[in-house]
């Protein structure tokens, strides 16, 4: 079965083609583009630009994930998210809207307001209870998808990698499912840039069919991130492109249904003709 907006809003088929997320942050201290989209206005306009490019998807966030950012309330977050989501809806009602937070209490609040699915960077296990994972309970109740992400408060050197990793995303699966939601409202995210070393996070893209075996759609979100910057010698967020269309590629290429990114004015392109290739034994070129 497909996977469901709890609004009905259409959300792409991404069993046909590479989905495309593209990142509004409504912060002032995004490690990229803080302070760029600090209101509805600027949202929409932003959000434009991302639709002329491709967009299937907007991924608001309202509260920096960037290494050593201060974390906000859930009243904060709430307060910058609620106007943008209530704008963009009213601009764009069939606008597939993820929302990303690991808080609950946020994620009632967008999903109430209009957003279609959360995007969670905690995997579901923030402030888990007796009863589970908040967040799942939250989902499962509103019905709607949940992104898992897996991500590390601290970066460890280990031998089994692999192991642990995987271990620890069943986790995230587990309570996603005890809660109730359904495997096809599931999505994982192996985490690049979060917790890792920039070696570990090389290994999540070469390797990432490992991770396509748990049998759940994965998104990759690689773009602009350190670990590009060391491999390609550039400190400049902005011309990281080349590190953001390879591990997109390679990405696709390993399983990868859905790339998040800022940008997608060549990236775009680029993940077409990677579902070109993946799908070269039954493509036959359109009629012109």
């Amino acid at each position: 079965m497909p996977w469901k907006s709890p609004h009905g809003t259409p959300l792409p088929d991404w069993r046909a083609r590479t989905v495309l997320m593209g990142i509004v942050n409504l912060t002032p201290d995004s490690f990229s583009d803080g302070g760029e989209t600090l209101d509805a206005p600027a949202a929409i306009k932003r959000t434009e630009l991302l639709l002329d490019q491709g967009v299937d998807i907007i991924d608001l966030g309202a509260e920096s994930t960037r290494p050593g950012a201060l974390p906000i309330d859930a009243a904060t977050e709430v307060q910058r998210l609620l106007p943008v989501i209530k704008a963009l809806r009213e601009k764009f009602p069939k606008l597939a809207i993820s929302v990303d937070t690991y808080k609950a209490a946020v994620a009632e609040a967008a999903l109430k307001a209009g957003a279609d699915l959360i995007n969670d960077v905690e995997g579901g296990r923030h402030e888990i209870d007796d009863k589970g994972s908040p967040m799942a309970r939250t989902c499962a109740r509103l019905n709607c998808p949940l992104i898992l992400m897996h991500r590390r408060t601290e970066i460890i050197e280990e031998k089994d990698f692999w192991l642990t990793l995987i271990s620890e995303i069943k986790i995230s699966l587990q309570l996603a499912r005890q809660a109730g939601i359904p495997l096809e409202q599931l999505w994982v995210d192996p985490g690049f840039g979060f917790g890792k070393t920039p070696n570990q996070n090389l290994l999540l893209v070469r390797n990432l069919e490992k991770i396509a075996a748990l049998g759940l759609p994965i998104l990759l979100g690689t773009s602009r991130k350190s670990t590009l910057g060391l491999a390609l010698n550039e400190p400049n967020p902005l011309k990281r492109e080349a590190g953001n269309e390879v591990t997109a590629i390679w990405g696709i290429a390993k399983g990868c249904r859905m790339i998040r990114a800022h940008d997608f004015s060549h990236l775009g392109k680029v993940i077409k003709m990677a579902d070109t290739l993946k799908d070269s034994p039954n493509w036959a070129p359109p009629s012109l």
